[in-house]
């Protein structure tokens, strides 16, 4: 009892010595780190500022929206819209299911698609939940006051007129970048320069505010096309409409200005909607005026006419003896539907007589009448500056011989585009004078050029008029209230090194009014089914309502003619010249 007592006492007596003890320790300790932070504020203060800084502060982009695309009238193809990206960052947040499920039903998606997302991201990335969101649909989103989900401004490209121009303006990608078309052509111009500012952000990594502008953003500049939008509508109706009726494989058409050079239109059927990204079929999205190449058939047969005009040999009323309706070139027969007899080298164009047009080319020298096929742009590239444009073959190997001469003169074994068609008949249509074909305006282009006689294309064009009468081979080309010009054309597709007699091409090309031409227009039908399968059954008749609707949209009045007048007028077979 009496060692209990003397313990608590001797207990007591320490407990002082050991409170002392253990207040000097976080005294200590307390001074050492007031010491630090004073060595470190004083020492190491703009090291600490510029981490913290590191941390809570950062340098973003300012987006700069694209430069509109508006067509030659003001009317817009192309516009950048705001809108919001969803994104999170796994790293930092875990979302849990139940906020997954809200999400996604704001969004309208599959929740299992999200959890998929998630799932296969990499390691220390972040992920997009959605793309393009709407300014409201992102409020939604807002609202549910989700921890981890995080917003981006964004901008996102609209086409108004969807697939009717989609082949001309083309499309970006969800990162609006240019992809197809003008839109990938002009990119460096209409893209911009991002501006960039300093934010604050939270340990989430969410902005808080602005600090800093350092530079604005330099928005991309607008871009204004030749095309009026009014004629592309007209023409993509028309040729969605005949590809359909026809049963065809594809189509192309081609409206020029005369006067500028300027492309009015340019459509292909198929098409595709530039506004819906994730539907998108490749072969649709091929611009086949200018990629696809076809043997013209018999729409280059001017250009053998004029060749012959050129020598001084022969005139619209030279007469040809096409009898008896064939002619062996070597190991060629060349033939007509019927024997046509003795005409004139007007009723052969108009006629479209293989056998008369042959004679005339094997009675031309084989460089001459290459060079005017040269001469007429019908190979070289229109160089309007769409992606993808390809050249026409044109050669003059083994020109000399007479199934070459005479297979070139009637439109076999040369290519050529819809629009290197279009741009050779623009030269007919200017006089002799070969223009360059323009898109964008504004842009630098080469200088007019004559290259043919007016008075040689002045006679040509008078002989062309034959074509779209009841004794030519398109009567269903004429316009009412305008006289035309212009030329079928019907050849056969290759299939295995072989020409199909199954597989066709049906083309017409042409410009009205024939007496002062404002408008060039080409239309191609690629493979047509049923019993129509000729240019001036199937393309002829969608050349007509085009350019009966465009001569009135451009102002053109109607002249003193009446449209191609019927056999026994001056004008069926074109005028004396």
């Amino acid at each position: 009892m009496g060692r209990g007592i003397v313990s608590t006492q001797s207990e007591r007596t320490v407990s002082p010595h050991r409170h002392f003890v253990l207040v000097g320790v976080f005294a200590l300790v307390l001074l050492s780190l007031v010491g630090r932070s004073s060595f470190l504020a004083v020492t190491e203060r703009k090291f600490l500022q510029n981490e913290g800084e590191a941390r809570a502060t950062r340098i973003a982009d300012i987006r700069a929206h694209r430069g509109i695309i508006s067509d030659r009238n003001g009317d817009p193809l192309a516009v950048s819209t705001p809108m919001v990206s969803v994104w999170t960052d796994p790293t930092v947040d875990r979302l849990e299911d139940r906020e997954l499920e809200l999400v996604a039903e704001v969004l309208g998606r599959p929740v299992d698609r999200l959890k998929k997302r998630l799932a296969k991201s990499n390691p220390g990335q972040f992920v997009y939940l959605a793309r393009g969101v709407g300014p409201a649909l992102a409020s939604s989103l807002v609202s549910l006051a989700v921890p981890g989900i995080r917003f981006k401004n964004e901008y996102r490209r609209f086409y108004p007129s969807g697939e009717i121009s989609a082949h001309v303006v083309g499309r970006t990608d969800i990162d609006d970048v240019g992809q197809e078309g003008v839109e990938l052509s002009m990119d460096h111009v209409l893209r911009g320069v991002p501006g960039s500012k300093r934010i604050l952000r939270d340990r989430k990594g969410q902005r808080i505010r602005d600090l800093d502008f350092f530079d604005a953003p330099d928005f991309g500049d607008d871009i204004e096309l030749s095309i009026d939008l009014r004629l592309q509508f007209l023409a993509y109706r028309e040729l969605k409409a005949a590809v359909e009726h026809s049963g065809a494989r594809s189509g192309s058409v081609v409206v020029l200005d005369v006067q500028t050079g300027d492309v009015l239109a340019l459509v292909n059927q198929p098409s595709y909607n530039p506004n819906r990204v994730g539907e998108l079929d490749f072969d649709s999205m091929r611009n086949r005026a200018i990629t696809d190449l076809y043997e013209p058939g018999s729409t280059v047969k001017p250009f053998a006419i004029l060749a012959a005009l050129e020598t001084g040999n022969y005139r619209p009323d030279t007469v040809i003896d096409t009898s008896p309706g064939y002619l062996l070139v070597g190991r060629k027969m060349v033939e007509d539907p019927l024997n046509r007899g003795r005409i004139t080298l007007s009723e052969i164009l108009a006629r479209s007589s293989q056998v008369g047009i042959a004679k005339i080319a094997l009675g031309l020298e084989g460089s001459h009448l290459h060079d005017v096929f040269h001469r007429s742009g019908l190979a070289a590239i229109p160089a309007t500056g769409l992606p993808g444009e390809v050249s026409g073959v044109l050669t003059d190997r083994e020109i000399g011989s007479p199934i070459v001469r005479a297979s070139l003169a009637y439109g076999y074994g040369v290519t050529a585009s819809a629009m290197q068609l279009a741009q050779s008949y623009l030269t007919i249509a200017s006089g002799g004078v070969r223009r360059q074909v323009n898109l964008v305006r504004g842009l630098p282009h080469t200088s007019d050029e004559r290259v043919f006689e007016e008075t040689d294309v002045e006679s040509l064009i008078r002989m062309m008029e034959g074509v779209a009468t009841t004794k030519g081979t398109a009567p269903r080309a004429r316009v009412p209230g305008f006289d035309v010009a212009g030329k079928t054309g019907t050849t056969r597709k290759i299939k295995s090194g072989k020409y199909d007699d199954t597989r066709h091409v049906a083309l017409f090309a042409g410009m009205a009014p024939s007496h002062d031409p404002k408008a060039v227009v080409v239309v191609i039908i690629n493979e047509p089914l049923g019993q129509a399968i000729g240019g001036g059954d199937v393309a002829a008749p969608v050349f007509s309502r085009i350019l009966a609707r465009s001569l009135r949209i451009l102002g053109v009045a109607p002249g003193k003619f009446i449209g191609n007048r019927d056999e026994g007028s001056d004008t069926e077979f074109g005028r004396a010249a």
